[in-house]
């Protein structure tokens, strides 16, 4: 029988107003708990009545409770959560996520690993002391995979310090694709280690001890981990702002200073995760503090995730394209031009055959315009960089002693600045908008030498950069233009898989007024909608406050061969840069009006574009865009005039074709260019000169094809077409 609230009480309890001593509440029977000024208090058995006929049952613990002036007060405060469902109810404040999902099913609360609130995660067995929307988050929920990580990261420490006492631990955050954790120990680890660590690990998870928090005094917790030699998690909580709650995690005795949220226990962790690498991080980034040694980890929900992600982790080993560089002779960098690419003439004919791509695709649409690599400070200073971004240029001044101008200058790290100015030059009218001007520009941004990595992270680059200065009425129209340009170029690479166009909103810093934000945010979401009902191989995502300070913007992420997502692409509203340089137009009523900028980049940095074509064909590129495309190599030397014949008429139908006339073994000449990723062999030898032929092998392919030269040349011809030469040429 279900008692509530001002309802009467079984007769099994006795209750009675005890002001001396706090009941421990949670012994006391929840629709007792409603009754203010009653303090519900055990009675020893001694205390109890003689009489056998007035004793009533005792507790379990034995103990008995006594009611006696009992009144109805006002019913605590509610709150009331809305369920995934819509639906609403009502619970009392401070009430637990564990609480609802245990009065929803047991078996609901046994599989839920944490809630969400308004959309964040959060433990548990947190109070909700507020009105939300609450959703009860499972292992297999997406949400959960950042939280087992978090956990497997708490429980790496823990076996550590259970392993090597004395090793101190740092930090532990998760990262894309895993984790990490970073420790202070004289003997740094190795991967020799990992066994033990991952056996220790397997250990404690088993255990399943339950994460529980606390709060802790801010002095006390330095005590603590200053007792127990934590210098590092001193200097951690020195950090955390004085209006931030000093959490505590426990899993059984041992404890981390952590933001959370956690799981409900150890357990939830499971079995599916792996030590990765080890590698070397100074404290804070700064060479200056002590060495760590960081400890490399990933985890997933489930063991076919796992070994999925570890093949994945071995294919793209294979196609590194820092590995493939050296192998192709595509490019190589050297310490006197850290972060800057030395293109070798195999390299640069792709790098070539991308721009010339690019160019073709903007043709009656675009002007191409350059702007000085070099400019003055002053602009860099009206343009906001050099408050904003200062610590990512470089600046430079003549190095002559005596030299006229001793200005300082910064070499660009973006294009936008020098295109107001093209802009600018001349009055615009509101009829020649949209204005549309493109550069292939080389920029400069300063990257640590710790981050950059190979041709994906540079410091000197070509970006296929673009700004559209255009009417608020014509943003949409401009968006979803750029949007088709963008989908289709991905298209022509290979990237016809799934991809996922990004919205980013308003962020907290940020220029302009509401007003504009709102318009900007509406048109984007409108476009939106419509990219999403054309395409229904894109995905689209809401990021609030993700936005560039000065506008709303598009992230397209593409997704390559071996399912990695790559953030390429992107359309950004700017209110921002043509107010602060006085860039305006003649509107139809004659008065003069800033234009709205839109700033477009496709493959965004060409270095990083083409590493990553490079591991997404793991060098095989397809035959239009291969620097190779094709070598005639011979049988014997018999076959070495008819050879150099087949090559003159290769190359003058426009193929990039190589001779290969060495004194080899022909199996050996094939392995080797094999090797070297070329995507077409025309061997010839004694019989093919007599027929006028060629036998033509093809890159993974064991077998061969006798043509004769002129169907065979006609042939590569036709494969090397680039599409969009291919669609030009297709009948309307």
């Amino acid at each position: 029988m279900e008692h509530r609230p001002g309802f009467c009480a079984p007769l099994s309890w006795n209750c009675r107003i005890a002001q001396a001593e706090s009941p421990d509440i949670s012994l006391v029977p929840a629709y007792l708990r409603s009754f203010a000024g009653v303090s519900l208090r055990r009675k020893a058995m001694t205390d109890q009545p003689k009489d056998p006929k007035s004793e009533q049952p005792k507790s379990e613990s034995g103990f008995q409770y006594s009611l006696s002036n009992l009144r109805p007060v006002t019913p605590p405060e509610k709150i009331t959560l809305t369920f995934p469902d819509g639906a609403r109810r009502e619970y009392a404040k401070s009430t637990t996520g564990m609480e609802i999902a245990k009065g929803i099913s047991p078996s609901l609360a046994k599989r839920t690993v944490a809630m969400a609130l308004d959309g964040e995660l959060a433990d548990l067995n947190d109070p909700i002391d507020a009105d939300a929307k609450i959703e009860l988050v499972n292992r297999d929920d997406p949400r959960a995979l950042e939280l087992i990580r978090h956990d497997c990261a708490h429980v790496l420490a823990e076996a550590v310090q259970s392993l090597w006492p004395g090793t101190q631990v740092t930090i532990g955050p998760v990262i894309e694709n895993g984790f990490y954790y970073d420790f202070f120990r004289n003997e740094p680890f190795t991967p020799e280690d990992f066994a033990a660590i991952e056996k220790k690990m397997r250990e404690i998870i088993a255990r399943d001890k339950p994460f529980t928090k606390e709060v802790w005094d801010r002095e006390k917790t330095k005590q603590v981990f200053r007792d127990k030699g934590e210098t590092f998690k001193v200097e951690l909580v020195d950090a955390i702002p004085g209006t931030e709650p000093i959490k505590i995690y426990y899993q059984g005795d041992w404890f981390d200073l952590c933001r959370g949220p956690h799981m409900t226990s150890t357990g939830k962790v499971g079995n599916a995760f792996k030590l990765m690498k080890v590698a070397g991080a100074y404290w804070r980034g700064d060479s200056n503090n002590p060495m760590l040694t960081r400890i490399y980890g990933t985890a997933f929900a489930k063991q076919e995730d796992l070994d999925a992600y570890l093949k994945q982790i071995e294919e793209a080993e294979k196609r590194d394209h820092r590995k493939l560089g050296r192998e192709l002779d595509l490019f190589h960098f050297q310490e006197e031009g850290p972060g800057v690419v030395f293109w070798h003439p195999k390299g640069w004919t792709i790098f070539q055959q991308l721009i010339a791509y690019m160019r073709r695709r903007l043709t009656g649409d675009y002007n191409e315009v350059n702007a000085p690599q070099i400019l003055d400070k002053s602009l860099w200073e009206t343009s906001g960089h050099w408050g904003w971004y200062r610590e990512n240029m470089f600046a430079a001044q003549s190095a002559g002693d005596e030299a006229e101008d001793k200005r300082w200058f910064a070499l660009k790290p973006m294009n936008c600045p020098g295109h107001v100015q093209i802009f600018k030059h001349g009055l615009k009218s509101y009829r020649d908008l949209p204005l549309r001007l493109a550069e292939f520009g080389v920029v400069h941004r300063y990257e640590p030498s710790g981050a950059m990595h190979g041709l994906m992270r540079v410091r000197g680059f070509t970006q296929d950069d673009a700004h559209v200065f255009c009417t608020e009425n014509q943003l949409a129209e401009e968006c979803l233009k750029i949007n088709d340009l963008i989908l289709s170029t991905y298209a022509d690479f290979g990237f016809t898989g799934e991809l996922t166009v990004k919205l980013s909103t308003r962020p907290e810093k940020r220029v302009g007024t509401d007003a504009m934000w709102d318009h900007a945010e509406r048109v984007m979401a409108t476009v939106l909608r419509e990219i999403q009902a054309q395409n229904n191989h894109i995905k689209t995502e809401i990021n609030p406050g993700e936005g560039a300070f000065y506008g709303p913007k598009f992230e397209y992420v593409l997704r390559d061969a071996i399912g990695r997502d790559w953030q390429c692409g992107t359309t950004q509203v700017d209110f921002n840069l043509p107010e602060r340089f006085g860039a305006f137009y003649i509107d139809h009523d004659g008065g003069k009006k800033p234009p709205v900028m839109v700033h477009r980049a496709i493959c965004g940095s060409m270095e990083r574009y083409i590493g990553i074509l490079i591991e997404h064909y793991a060098g095989n590129f397809p035959l239009w865009l291969s620097p190779v495309q094709a070598v005639v190599t011979t049988i014997t030397s018999e076959g070495d005039e008819y050879a150099k014949q087949v090559l003159e008429q290769a190359r003058r139908a426009g193929l990039r074709v190589e001779i290969d006339l060495r004194n080899e073994k022909i199996n050996y000449k094939v392995r080797e260019h094999s090797l070297a990723k070329i995507p077409a062999l025309l061997v010839v030898g004694k019989k093919e000169a007599e027929t006028h032929s060629v036998s033509v092998r093809r890159l993974g392919s064991d077998g061969q094809k006798v043509m004769t030269t002129a169907e065979a040349i006609a042939a590569l011809v036709d494969e090397a077409t680039p599409p969009d030469v291919r669609r030009m040429r297709e009948p309307a």
